[in-house]
């Protein structure tokens, strides 16, 4: 282990008393920490496939597969409610995943237990999930993502009832990419196709919220989306609509994800505060960029126990 590592781990460990990393297993941390700040689906998979708490067949659940909520091949997404009626409207957990703009999708790969965790999670704890992919860059461009999960939102006000689903109570959440996106529909409210957005809160996972042609020269694929003209950077930014919305937020990013988001982070932390808006946060120490999604639903809690805090708020 070399010393750098050593000071990194030491520091993910020390910070370990908190509500987003008390339930970190010890042996994930030192694991964790050798991958480093860098975004690695591949090595973080591996560390937590074995510790998703549910395997296929899952049992005790209704699940829909495919649901087509737009007219592009990619307008889908899969519902997962609990069985039983208990005669109460559920809340409801919509999740985007990440990709990088020109990829992703609502499952990583055959077999694979993510994104299906984030569902498994929600369905457990009381709600009705519903895992969305969106168009991708570069043949969808900007605002294409902000579009679809506008499409996206209603649909689900138009159909989740009968799922169970209280369509008075639905949460965003949005990972890396996923939370850029959802960052700019609640930041637009041209794309809103339900009155109010239609959200009762949004969760924002290590997303980029101001675009600026640094951010965009960091990022390879970014201008793919974003395009190549710094002059409509300012435009495409969520940040000044994040500020100006009544949208209940939650703000969230890994102490190991790379620089550029955890500096996003900071500013939309930051420009809260200063306009005295009210909102949940955390810094999950310990975790990477991909471990923040992929542990939830694990033995790992860290990250699922504070999303929770923020679903079941008054």
């Amino acid at each position: 282990m070399t010393t750098t590592t050593r000071r990194m781990l030491a520091l993910a460990l020390s910070l370990a008393g908190g509500l987003a990393s008390a339930q970190m297993p010890p042996d994930l941390a030192q694991q964790l920490v050798a991958i480093g700040p860098v975004i690695n689906p591949a090595a973080t998979a591996a560390l937590y496939a074995p510790r998703i708490a549910e395997k296929e067949p899952y049992v005790n659940l209704g699940i829909e597969r495919d649901i087509a909520y737009g007219p592009d091949e990619r307008n889908l997404l899969d519902v997962f409610a609990p069985t039983g009626n208990d005669g109460k409207a559920r809340p409801v957990l919509v999740f985007v995943h990440g990709g990088g703009y020109v990829g992703g999708n609502r499952r990583t790969g055959p077999g694979s237990p993510f994104y299906d965790n984030v569902m498994l999670w929600a369905a457990r704890h009381g709600m009705v999930g519903v895992n969305m992919t969106y168009r991708l860059a570069p043949k969808n461009a900007w605002p294409s993502g902000a579009q679809d999960i506008g499409q996206a939102i209603h649909w689900i006000h138009d159909n989740i009832a009968r799922r169970g689903g209280d369509p008075a109570r639905v949460f965003l959440l949005g990972h890396s990419v996923g939370a850029s996106h959802v960052a700019s529909y609640i930041a637009l409210p041209e794309f809103h196709r339900v009155a109010g957005s239609g959200l009762a809160g949004a969760m924002l996972l290590s997303g980029a919220y101001r675009i600026t042609p640094e951010l965009v020269g960091q990022l390879p694929t970014y201008p793919r989306y974003f395009g190549t003209d710094p002059d409509q950077y300012a435009q495409r930014s969520s940040l000044d609509g994040l500020l100006a919305t009544r949208v209940p937020l939650w703000v969230g990013n890994a102490e190991l994800d790379p620089p550029q988001f955890r500096e996003q982070a900071d500013l939309l932390r930051e420009g809260l505060r200063k306009a005295g808006r009210r909102f949940q946060t955390a810094v999950f120490a310990g975790h990477s960029h991909m471990s923040a999604a992929y542990s939830i639903h694990s033995d790992d809690r860290s990250v699922e126990d504070a999303l929770m805090a923020f679903v079941s708020a008054p």
